[in-house]
């Protein structure tokens, strides 16, 4: 790869799928929070649905963790704490590698569920299937990262990451020349993992922000039916009033499998 496709690809493409990341979100979440949802399936196949999703989510919570401390987590810090470059490398790759198995095992099952039974498949849209295959191929492509880490245990090809991400969120210029070498595997896994920062805005991954967005709460009203029963005396009364009750009181937003 020549230096110029590098420096697109890894110190150009990261700023782009971020811009469009933060700035799509934002205007999804206040434009059309009503689309952050796909259409209702979960009345059927309902235990694979509940597995594959409690599978993926608490497989995919464990290696955005991972990342997000591994990559963005100063160097000094890790030195400071007396944790070898090796030592990070071996636990990234044992806990990293249970969680994607997990996460793996987890994203088959729901892209199965999805795929290969009809009724689901006709009422899913082209967003919700794709989003799922670039999920299970990035899945594929992170577990695939392992057999090549194993060969570099003392960690110094991680410090290759680290220095990376960390020049890109500090805007250094030269960002890219730290992974100009790393294997090509790592490469495409860099690249798809932006790839999906770029689409995350228009597909249902945007469901991510109504977690921490709704559970702690937001002012504004909800209207709900309830019983009059004043209706026993008053016979021409209504059957239904419309009361308001805070939004928090109801159930935090969920998206519809």
């Amino acid at each position: 790869m020549s230096e110029t496709i590098n420096s697109i690809l890894f110190g150009w493409y990261p700023y782009f799928c971020l811009t469009i990341f933060l700035l799509g979100c934002l205007l999804r979440f206040d434009r059309e929070q009503y689309t952050w949802r796909s259409g209702s399936s979960q009345l059927l196949r309902k235990r694979q649905l509940r597995w594959g999703s409690n599978l993926f989510h608490l497989g995919i919570l464990v290696i955005f963790a991972g990342h997000f401390v591994g990559l963005l987590t100063p160097i000094s810090v890790f030195d400071m704490m007396g944790i070898s470059h090796s030592f990070k490398q071996g636990l990234a790759i044992t806990v990293g590698g249970i969680a994607g198995i997990v996460c793996f095992i987890g994203i088959t099952m729901l892209a199965h569920r999805r795929l290969f039974d009809p009724r689901i498949r006709a009422t899913s849209s082209f967003g919700d299937i794709a989003i799922l295959l670039l999920l299970w191929l990035q899945l594929s492509l992170g577990l695939s990262t392992i057999f090549v880490s194993l060969q570099h245990m003392d960690g110094h090809e991680m410090v290759k990451f680290m220095n990376w991400a960390q020049g890109i969120l500090t805007l250094q210029p030269s960002a890219a020349d730290y992974v100009a070498d790393v294997h090509p595997i790592f490469k495409a896994h860099l690249l798809l993992g932006m790839t999906i920062f770029l689409v995350f805005p228009f597909t249902r991954l945007v469901h991510v922000w109504s977690a921490p967005i709704w559970y702690l709460g937001r002012p504004g009203y909800q209207v709900v039916r309830t019983r009059f029963a004043a209706r026993r005396t008053q016979p021409h009364a209504p059957a239904f009033k419309p009361t308001v009750r805070p939004l928090a009181a109801r159930p935090a937003h969920q998206p519809a499998e």
